[in-house]
């Protein structure tokens, strides 16, 4: 998305990228989900806090309401808030589907998907969905 002149850019650490692919991997052949935050209204990743997907599907993603509470919890006591959530998409794409598209519960969020279509090299993209439009945003990997 583009804000003025200048597209937007999710800043993740390395280790958390390392993180979320993992699990995304380990989750397989389910969706694997999580929530990210970091400084409030932020484009910052601070933490990733793996969910459960109650779902247990390989096709959509519900994360644990007491995960999600449990993640609140603890970006609230760091001083951060949630910026968005994450999720693996099996064997398509690291794109929205309909459903997410459908879903996304906060414009402010950044929606970030781990696809493991490629076997050999998981891509992890991310988004924003605002009213219904997808416009991806770049990911910039940090060191710590």
């Amino acid at each position: 998305m583009r804000v003025g002149s200048v597209r937007e850019v999710l800043e993740v650490p390395a280790s958390t990228v390392d993180e979320i692919v993992a699990l995304s991997v380990e989750r397989y052949p389910y969706e694997a989900c999580g929530l990210i935050a970091g400084p409030p209204e932020g484009d910052t990743v601070a933490r990733f806090f793996p969910c459960r997907n109650v779902a247990e599907s390989a096709r959509v993603y519900t994360l644990d309401p007491l995960d999600h509470l449990r993640a609140e919890r603890a970006a609230e006591n760091a001083g951060w808030e949630i910026v968005g959530v994450v999720h693996s998409h099996t064997h398509t794409e690291a794109y929205p589907s309909p459903t997410d598209v459908a879903q996304a519960p906060d414009p402010g969020w950044h929606y970030v998907i781990v696809s493991l279509r490629d076997e050999t090299a998981p891509s992890l993209r991310s988004y924003r969905i605002v009213g219904g439009e997808v416009s991806e945003e770049d990911v910039a990997v940090t060191r710590e």
